[in-house]
C-alpha cells in the first residue's frame, strides 16, 4: 500500500548510494513511486539493472539512471555526479545509504579494518556529499539523508570500529545541518536498529557464533532485546527516509531518526 501522494516527490531528482542494499533498494522503490527522477549507484551492476527492471514496473524508464560506481575512488565519485546529471539535471536530493558493517572487540582489531569502515562509512560518503553539496549551496535547495544506525548513538560489546564510523555520521548531520539551512538545504540521518536486511543478518549470525548459539536463536534473541518484539522491515526505514525528502518534513533540521521498536530512546 502506498503511503505517499504519487507526485510527492515530482520535483525531485534522488542519488541514491548504496542502491543494491536492502534499505537503499526499498528506498529507490517507495520514491519512485513518489514521481522522483531517481539515480541508483553502487558495486553490483547486476543488481543495480535488477533493481531498475523494478523502478521500470513503478515509474516511467525515462526517470531511471543506473550508474556503477566505488564510491571509495575519487573519479568514480566526480563521474558518477556527472552522468546523474546529465540524466536528470540538478540533484536536489541525495540518500547516502552505502555503507559495510562490521564487528570485532578492539583486541581483534587491525588498521585495515578500521580504515574499511571509516572508510566508506564516512569518509567517501562525506567527499561524494560535499562535491554535490557545494552545487546546492549555488541553488539553494536540497535534502540530504544520512544512514546512520542506533550504533551512531551509543556503544555496544564487538562493535567499537562500526559504532565510530556511525558516531562520525551523526556528527558530520548535526554540524552540516547547521551550515547547510543557511542556504534552505536539509541535512538529516535516520538511526535503524536492526532491520531484515542481509547486512543485518550477517551481524546477528557472527554474534550468534561467537556466543555458540544458532542464527535461529541469534534472531530470536535480537527481537527479544526490542520492546515492540520485532526488527525493522527495509520498508519501515524506506519510508522514513522519503518523508524525510518530502516539503512535509521542510522544518526538520540536523534530526537523527531512531527506528528502534522502542529500545532506544
Amino acid at each position: 500500500m502506498a503511503l505517499f501522494a504519487t507526485d510527492a516527490l515530482a520535483h525531485k531528482h534522488i542519488l541514491i548510494t548504496g542502491a543494491t542494499g536492502g534499505i537503499g533498494f526499498e528506498t529507490a522503490k517507495v520514491v519512485a513511486g513518489m514521481g522522483a527522477k531517481v539515480t541508483i549507484t553502487g558495486r553490483n551492476e547486476e543488481k543495480l539493472n535488477a533493481l531498475a527492471d523494478e523502478l521500470g514496473r513503478i515509474t516511467d524508464e525515462e526517470n531511471i539512471s543506473v550508474q556503477p560506481a566505488n564510491l571509495t575512488n575519487n573519479e568514480d565519485r566526480l563521474k558518477l555526479i556527472t552522468n546523474a546529471e546529465k540524466a536528470h539535471g540538478f540533484i536536489n536530493g541525495l540518500v547516502n545509504s552505502a555503507g559495510v558493517a562490521g564487528g570485532r572487540t578492539v583486541e581483534e582489531l587491525d588498521e585495515e579494518f578500521i580504515e574499511k569502515l571509516m572508510n566508506l562509512n564516512y569518509k567517501s560518503t562525506f567527499l561524494l556529499t560535499q562535491e554535490i553539496y557545494r552545487k546546492m549551496m549555488e541553488r539553494r535547495e536540497g535534502d540530504i539523508v544520512n544512514l546512520a544506525s542506533l550504533s551512531g548513538l551509543r556503544g555496544t560489546h564487538g562493535n567499537t570500529a562500526y559504532a565510530a564510523s556511525k558516531f562520525a555520521v551523526v556528527g558530520w548531520t548535526q554540524s552540516m545541518a547547521l551550515e547547510a539551512i543557511e542556504y534552505g538545504i536539509r541535512v538529516n540521518a535516520v538511526c535503524p536498529g536492526y532491520v531484515d536486511t542481509e547486512m543485518a543478518r550477517g551481524s546477528i549470525r557472527r554474534k550468534a557464533e561467537r556466543n555458540g548459539i544458532s542464527f535461529d536463536e541469534g534472531m530470536k534473541e535480537a527481537a527479544a532485546t526490542i520492546p515492540s518484539g520485532r526488527i525493522s522491515t527495509p520498508e519501515e526505514v524506506a519510508n522514513t527516509i522519503a518523508f524525510l525528502l518530502t516539503d512535509a518534513a521542510r522544518n526538520i533540521v540536523g534530526e537523527s531518526v531512531k527506528i528502534s521498536g522502542g529500545s532506544v530512546m
